[in-house]
């Protein structure tokens, strides 16, 4: 403790102290166990972020809480993960790509003769980009012609129990189509809720999955929906991203990412169909 407390403090005026070489194993943890990069200008969101467990767990300091976890990391690793994991998304976020599957992907998976259909949402969160598909299946009638499953995976685990609840704050839904909205929903007695109705929850099915581990589901998905994932990682580990996606896909299937992402120089196993949609090409 005696090095680490003379250590140069990261941010000044705070709770608890947080020093540079704190924030360094921080930030080598987070790569080393889930691929995520924190440069030093995340050092306000890391800190805001653990500055809750050190209040659960009565630390002073992040060199205690870090002291701790590195004693404890089998026991303390999901919620330093959880803490660490960055979770946005809404329903119908990027709505370009739900149009897409309309008018796209939906009447190719109607053409063939297969009637199984299989859709990854890799980097769930709590589920709303997951159930935005299944309502988008639903509208076309597939999940009542073929055999549809959509698996929702995410890092962290508090996320994936909110995604499988699949209850909402109603002011959530503000961006579905009106058309949708009591077609899909179950409100609270009080309006403030929503809820998925079963017909999407029973398409979606949710799982813990590090990226960086070993993906246990066989394939291949007809579409996989990767967005605003691997912005939070190296060059690298998203080029291995991209082709373990690729080999999950059979030809002409689908990878869909973020509006601020590209394949650009790190796999040529796609081409461009459309604002950040992308087809196997091999």
């Amino acid at each position: 403790m005696g090095a680490r407390a003379l250590d140069k403090p990261m941010l000044g005026d705070k709770e608890f102290l947080m020093t540079e070489r704190d924030f360094d194993e921080i930030a080598q943890l987070a790569l080393r166990h889930t691929g995520i990069v924190l440069g030093t200008h995340k050092a306000n969101m890391v800190y805001g972020r653990i500055a809750r467990r050190l209040r659960q767990l009565n630390f002073q300091t992040f060199g205690q809480y870090l002291s701790y976890l590195n004693d404890n990391f089998a026991a303390e690793s999901t919620d330093f993960i959880n803490l660490i994991t960055t979770n946005l998304t809404s329903f119908y976020r990027e709505p370009h790509h739900f149009e897409y599957l309309t008018d796209t992907v939906i009447p190719e998976l109607k053409a063939k003769s297969e009637k199984k259909v299989r859709i990854w949402s890799s980097g769930c969160s709590i589920g709303q980009e997951a159930y935005t598909v299944a309502i988008t299946l639903a509208k076309a009638g597939l999940d009542k012609s073929h055999d549809v499953k959509i698996l929702a995976t995410d890092l962290d685990s508090n996320v994936i129990d909110t995604g499988a609840k699949a209850v909402y704050p109603a002011d959530n839904i503000a961006g579905v189509p009106e058309d949708g909205m009591e077609q899909y929903f179950q409100r609270s007695p009080d309006g403030k809720m929503v809820r998925v109705k079963d017909r999407m929850r029973n398409m979606v099915h949710f799982k813990r999955l590090n990226l960086l581990e070993s993906w246990p589901m066989k394939g291949p998905f007809d579409v996989i929906f990767c967005r605003n994932v691997v912005i939070y990682f190296n060059r690298d580990t998203q080029k291995t991203l991209f082709n373990r996606y690729a080999d999950y896909l059979p030809v002409g299937g689908h990878l869909i990412i973020g509006h601020s992402e590209s394949l650009n120089g790190l796999t040529d196993r796609f081409e461009s169909v459309g604002n950040t949609i992308y087809r196997k090409t091999y």
